[in-house]
């Protein structure tokens, strides 16, 4: 299943999130599988979540379930139980393989507002010409140093202007810098945010206000053409009519 966290639900922790998904799967009438055991909970896996604050057109769930259903009615059912806000895309009959497995890459869209985009262009030259950028990140066990630059795959700059959905401490309405980031899924993962890290130390380029994450598709990397694919497609029934393509083809609006 692919779901979206948009507007003010990408504040919403990942606990949260499974919470609410539970209830929602109760209130749709899903007949979920249970684990075995004292304390059975229903088979509910995620995959590669997005960090609290980031919003996401592409997360993935799995739900294990007692009877086979139809998985446009899943779709609709759940999309209706759930708030405005986490709205279910996409799903599908599970074939084989493991769903966590497709996922080697994101494609992030970084909005910048109020950032000069001549800076975050030297900055995206800089840090794509470096071989290695090692970056600082506070952690459960205590400050970790890695390697930012080897997991990026490609960062682009563009141009644009801000949404009018910010929060009170962004600017409305006025130039805004997009970077487009494609990033490898590796240990430690490497964020958006640890590339913004990056980019000051390469070249002292900080955006004036908090940036606006958004997730827009993971998937398995093409290799011949460097293009995310939809990680459900090798499960996709295509007497349904979906079609195998790349995984911004599904990015919702």
């Amino acid at each position: 299943m692919r779901y979206a966290k948009r507007g003010r639900l990408r504040f919403t922790s990942h606990r949260d999130i499974s919470r609410a998904v539970e209830r929602a799967v109760r209130r749709a009438g899903i007949p979920v599988a249970y684990s075995a055991g004292f304390s059975p909970h229903p088979k509910i896996s995620y995959a590669g979540a997005a960090p609290t604050g980031v919003a996401s057109e592409a997360e993935y769930l799995e739900i294990g379930v007692t009877t086979l259903c139809d998985p446009e009615q899943v779709r609709q059912d759940l999309d209706g139980s759930l708030p405005p806000g986490l709205d279910v895309l996409d799903v599908v009959a599970a074939g084989s393989g493991g769903l966590a497995d497709r996922l080697e890459v994101s494609d992030w869209e970084v909005r910048l507002p109020g950032a000069d985009r001549e800076l975050a262009e030297v900055a995206a030259e800089k840090f794509l010409a470096a071989g290695t950028v090692e970056v600082e990140r506070l952690t459960k066990k205590g400050p970790r140093r890695f390697d930012a630059r080897e997991a990026v795959l490609g960062l682009t700059v563009s141009e644009g202007t801000d949404r009018t959905d910010r929060t009170a401490a962004q600017v409305l309405g006025g130039p805004c810098v997009i970077l487009r980031m494609v990033v490898r899924h590796m240990t430690p993962a490497v964020r958006p945010d640890d590339v913004l890290t990056g980019l000051r130390l390469v070249a002292d380029f900080a955006p004036p206000v908090p940036p606006e994450v958004t997730r827009l598709a993971q998937g398995p990397l093409d290799a011949s053409t460097g293009a995310l694919a939809d990680p459900l497609d090798l499960d996709r029934d295509t007497t349904r009519g979906g079609e195998a393509g790349p995984a911004s083809e599904h990015v919702a609006g």
